[in-house]
């Protein structure tokens, strides 16, 4: 399995033929959608999605209600590859021996101020050669068990490093992967990288954070 960084919160798994695509939006490098043979897109806000991105692939999509309703708005033509997900359906990405099961967790984002708009938003479980990998979108959605790899997000209008922490600490992962980290300057994440290592190492648990285009082993 590859698992590549892309810009901010977007992740792209690839294993065998499918290659999974995570929230590419304005802040995502085009190329993180090429080849891609599905894409998933946790909630509406456009740096997890653009429809420039999804015209630059002919991958089907995965999301939730809220999502396709924009979709359909912005391109009745990207509308026709949307399948409409939620809370609680596992679905297979690919098919036999090599396809990718997916379930889907969580429904609300992040409360960003109490008078804003309290969005939907839906995580992905996505288990890939016996190792599951989770992306929460903009939530702290918790699971069951520990995934293998959690991808964290670290800097966001409705995040404080502390919850930031304890979620990464209760979730027990392994290995936390930083995500959703285009809104902090280089000087903030280094912070931000300082409080998660500290906290985590501990544990047992690793943390790190990725250039955008580079990849992790797992």
């Amino acid at each position: 399995m590859r698992i590549i960084k892309h810009g901010h919160a977007c992740v792209r798994l690839e294993t065998g033929s499918n290659a999974v695509v995570i929230d590419p939006g304005m802040f995502t490098e085009r190329d993180a959608v090429d080849g891609a043979t599905a894409v998933l897109i946790t909630h509406e806000h456009p740096d997890h999605w653009t429809p420039d991105q999804l015209e630059a692939t002919r991958a089907p999509i995965f999301t939730i209600a809220a999502v396709a309703d924009q979709i359909r708005a912005a391109s009745p033509e990207i509308a026709e590859r949307v399948t409409v997900v939620a809370p609680g359906d596992r679905f297979v990405i690919g098919s036999g021996d090599d396809g990718v099961p997916v379930t889907v967790v969580g429904a609300k984002h992040a409360v960003i101020h109490p008078e804003l708009p309290h969005v939907d938003n839906s995580g992905y479980l996505v288990e890939v050669e016996g190792r599951t990998v989770f992306h929460p979108g903009d939530a702290l959605t918790s699971l069951p068990s520990a995934p293998d790899l959690l991808l964290l997000p670290v800097s966001a209008p409705w995040l404080r490093i502390a919850e930031c922490i304890d979620y990464a600490r209760d979730m027990g992962a392994a290995r936390s992967l930083a995500i959703h980290d285009a809104v902090y300057s280089e000087a903030g994440l280094g912070i931000v990288d300082g409080h998660l290592a500290r906290f985590l190492a501990p544990r047992d648990q690793q943390y790190v954070r990725l250039a955008a285009g580079a990849e992790l082993d797992l």
